[in-house]
C-alpha cells in the first residue's frame, strides 16, 4: 500500500537559477547539496532538482502543485506577481495560481487547508502518457482511483498519496504540460507487494531488495517504493 510521496524529482540544465527560484523566490529550504542535484523539503515531501547527468533523470515541463494555508493565498499573490505574470484559477471555494520556474516547469500554489506556515507539500503532479486507458489501469493496480474523467478523455484525476493527473499530450491551465521522464518516489508499507501489482505492466525493473523497489512505468517515468 502506497502511503505518502516521498519525492519528485525535476531536471535541471543548471542548478543556481533553480535554487534562486526555490530558495529565494518560493523559501524552501534546502536540505541537501550534491555536485549535481539540490534537495529542498516541501512539507514532508521532498522536490529534488537534478542536472541530467545520470538515470533517473529528472522530469522536464512538469506540472505540479504545492499546498499552501488558505489565509496566505493573497500574500503570494501580491509578492509574486510583482515579478511574474501569474493566472489563477478556482476550485470551488479553493485558489491557485501558477507560474513557470528557470526550467519550463509549470508550479502551482493552491490552497489545501494545510498548516504552513509557507509551502506544506506537494498536493499534485501531472504526467504525460501516451494512452490513457493503459495508464489508468496501471496506477489502479498501485492503488488510485480514478475521480474525474477529464474533458473529452485527454486527461484523468487519480487519487491516492497525492492527486495524480495523466495527460495525453495537450495544453492545460497556465498552458502547462504533463511531464515526462518523471522521478517519483513513493512510501509503501511493502514494497515488493508493489511490484508484485503490476509486474506485468512495468515497462522495466530496475531494482528490488526488501526496502526499495524500482520500476518504470509503460510511459517511461520511473516509480520508486520505498519503506
Amino acid at each position: 500500500m502506497l502511503t505518502g510521496l516521498s519525492w519528485l524529482a525535476l531536471e535541471a540544465k543548471y542548478l543556481e537559477p533553480a535554487r534562486s527560484f526555490y530558495e529565494e523566490t518560493l523559501e524552501l529550504a534546502c536540505t541537501a547539496e550534491r555536485e549535481t542535484e539540490l534537495v529542498f523539503a516541501a512539507g514532508e515531501t521532498d522536490l529534488v532538482i537534478r542536472r541530467p547527468e545520470a538515470v533517473p533523470r529528472g522530469g522536464l515541463h512538469t506540472h505540479y502543485a504545492f499546498s499552501i494555508p488558505d489565509a496566505e493565498y493573497d500574500d503570494w499573490w501580491d509578492r509574486l506577481s510583482a515579478e511574474y505574470d501569474l493566472e489563477e484559477a478556482r476550485f470551488g471555494p479553493a485558489k491557485s495560481l501558477y507560474l513557470y520556474d528557470p526550467d519550463g516547469n509549470c508550479v502551482e500554489l493552491g490552497q489545501q487547508g494545510v498548516e504552513g506556515p509557507g509551502i506544506d507539500g506537494i498536493f499534485e503532479v501531472v504526467l504525460e502518457v501516451e494512452d490513457l486507458e493503459r495508464a489508468e489501469s496501471f496506477y489502479a493496480a498501485l492503488g488510485f482511483e480514478t475521480v474525474d474523467g477529464g474533458d473529452e478523455r485527454k486527461r484523468i484525476r487519480m487519487n491516492g498519496p497525492m492527486a495524480l493527473e495523466l495527460w495525453e499530450p495537450h495544453l492545460g491551465i497556465a498552458d502547462a504540460r504533463g511531464g515526462v521522464h518523471v522521478d517519483l518516489g513513493f512510501e509503501s508499507t511493502e514494497p515488493t507487494a508493489e511490484l508484485e501489482a503490476v509486474s506485468d505492466r512495468v515497462q522495466r525493473v530496475d531494482r528490488v531488495d526488501d526496502e526499495e523497489v524500482v520500476v518504470r512505468d509503460p510511459d517511461g517515468h520511473c516509480l520508486t517504493f520505498t519503506t
